[in-house]
């Protein structure tokens, strides 16, 4: 078949019948409600191509690409509106190249939602970061007229493109989905991790939703859950479907997973008091309800925004419509019917958490934010919560601080017990591999008695030191009290983590022997007391270490047992290592 000849004008409807369209459900991270639907093409085969893009590339090529997803939006659009779920959305993915076409114009996807009685909102077009920024100015003037119009707008595949902060400054997106490459084995990659995490904080402090997409396996799932992802998409939730009857309007897997993923967070959570619950207003309210609201409430300079089903979708401030509602016709303006001013053209993003990200998260995000926020938005699954203003985060900070202070050590500031019974907890249920090392001074009784507690203190501030100094940033380090310390290690090789703990202990040992004198160190041991009172050489201070593998066949109960049993043989082997114990 002839590409040159492949289609006209005549048979362009016919052939595109051999066209359907599957969709593929996106869902709430924590609660598995359908929140949108993504179309996808499939049957290209059927046109002699051999993908999607070849497939488009053709129409390009021949001038008729807008006329061609025009007629494609229209067959997504109303297959889409027989889908019997409440308040979805559809994501279609836009091809940039249309903007190019000699017959584009606006206003066509707003007369076939009209035909088929949908809301603009319940649209919302995927821009990717390839090929976007060859005209910004065409780019930035088609986004902000699909905006206007109430569209939604989110960038496809972020983060494989070199374009895509520029894209995401220019767009002012409503979301941003995470190219499968960065899902793809995130819990097992620390470098993905960080990165994502990164992402997904910008794009909050922007008041960006983020969606990941090819989430496959549980572990995946979990990794996204504790870097607060918006909504995931992918084989562990469900497959694209042509059958619009096998979409649910939730996935009680999710939930499932989330509820016994729940960790001992009973310290982070937001106390509800803290909470303002502000009077919203429907983003289909008048300019003339507007006005009216802030006479209501002469205290708020600030009104946040939701949908008919409680979402919050932004904020709107008084100072941007004073300049109509203090003008001399402003109000006969918006009482006036003919005068088509929404809500919408006022409307701006906002700042929000979800209120079980807990206080860590809330202040963190608010911090990041800086000065120009006044509060930050609280959202539960989804829907308005509330709100907390600034002189609440500073009490939340505050408390926050002084329960983190309760539960360090008086004397190296490290976490303690409470916060180890939450990693450990944490590592049991977790699907990943987790190495945790047990760590206990050598003949560390004599030396305190010999030197005097000083000396010992500065001894362990040493090797407190010495572990933040050799470990990352996101090594759980703990100091259990005495001369006991705990470290913990997720998603690393027993190589990896035996090689560390070896050079830790060395460099103890080298940078201990400051804490001597002259002659214990020529000597090579102190010679005092025992605890029966029998006068004794004693080794110069060594650090023993214990360690254990903690995979998804250990059991929690087992742990007790064995840390007893750690204490003693780590004492029995010799240095530089101690016991490994695999669960």
């Amino acid at each position: 078949m002839s590409s040159s000849k492949l289609f006209t004008d005549e048979n362009l409807s016919l052939l595109l019948d051999k066209l359907d369209y599957a969709f593929q459900p996106i869902v709430n991270t924590y609660n598995g409600k359908t929140f949108a639907v993504e179309a996808l093409i499939r049957g290209y085969q059927n046109l002699g191509f051999q993908s999607i893009p070849d497939l488009f590339d053709n129409f390009f090529e021949k001038k008729i690409l807008y006329k061609v997803d025009l007629l494609l939006r229209r067959k997504a659009i109303e297959k889409f509106k027989y889908i019997k779920i409440e308040n979805i959305k559809l994501f279609y993915n836009l091809d940039n190249r249309l903007l190019f076409m000699p017959d584009f114009e606006k206003g066509n996807t707003t007369k076939i939602l009209q035909e088929l009685n949908l809301k603009q909102d319940s649209i919302c077009f995927e821009i990717t970061e390839n090929g976007t920024m060859q005209n910004k100015i065409m780019v930035n003037k088609i986004l902000n007229n699909y905006k206007s119009e109430g569209y939604n707008i989110a960038i496809d595949d972020f983060g494989t493109g070199i374009s895509g902060l520029e894209l995401l400054y220019l767009s002012e997106a409503h979301y941003i989905k995470l190219d499968r490459f960065f899902i793809r084995n995130i819990n097992k990659d620390s470098r993905k991790k960080l990165f994502c995490s990164s992402i997904v904080d910008m794009a909050h402090i922007m008041g960006i939703k983020v969606i990941v997409e090819g989430i496959e396996e549980i572990a995946e799932y979990y990794t996204c859950k504790d870097i607060n992802i918006d909504y995931i998409q992918g084989f562990l939730i469900s497959k694209p479907t042509i059958n619009i009857e096998h979409i649910k309007s939730s996935y009680d897997n999710i939930p499932n997973l989330f509820e016994n993923d729940r960790r001992n967070k009973s310290n982070n959570l937001i106390d509800k008091d803290y909470i303002e619950y502000i009077e919203p207003l429907n983003i289909n309210s008048s300019l003339h309800d507007l006005f009216l609201y802030f006479k209501e409430y002469p205290n708020n300079n600030f009104v946040p925004i939701i949908n008919e089903y409680k979402t919050l979708i932004g904020v709107i401030h008084e100072v941007d419509i004073k300049k109509i509602s203090y003008s001399q016709y402003g109000l006969a303006l918006a009482q006036n019917v003919s005068f088509k001013s929404k809500l919408s053209s006022y409307l701006k993003q906002t700042l929000s958490i979800e209120i079980s990200w807990g206080i860590d998260k809330t202040l963190e995000m608010f911090n990041l934010k800086g000065n120009q926020s006044k509060g930050i938005f609280v959202t539960k699954n989804g829907k308005y919560a509330g709100f907390i203003n600034v002189n609440n985060l500073l009490s939340l900070s505050y408390k926050r601080n002084l329960e983190i202070a309760q539960n360090q050590n008086p004397l190296t500031k490290l976490p303690g017990n409470n916060q180890i019974n939450n990693f450990l907890n944490e590592s049991f249920k977790n699907e990943q591999i987790t190495h945790i090392v047990y760590f206990d001074f050598n003949d560390f009784k004599p030396f305190n008695d010999y030197y005097g507690f000083r000396q010992g203190d500065r001894a362990i501030l040493i090797f407190s030191e010495l572990l933040q100094k050799h470990l990352e940033k996101d090594t759980f380090i703990a100091h259990i009290g005495g001369d006991d310390f705990f470290i913990g290690f997720k998603n690393k090789e027993f190589e990896f983590v035996y090689k560390l703990i070896a050079q830790i202990q060395e460099a103890f040992k080298n940078n201990v022997s400051s804490l001597y004198n002259e002659k214990e160190l020529q000597n090579g041991y102190i010679l005092t007391k025992d605890r029966f009172g029998v006068q004794r050489k004693f080794s110069l201070l060594s650090v023993s270490s214990a360690i254990i593998e903690i995979s998804n066949k250990s059991k929690q109960e087992n742990f007790d047992k064995i840390i007893g049993k750690i204490k003693k043989d780590s004492k029995e082997i010799p240095v530089p290592m101690g016991s490994c114990i695999l669960m």
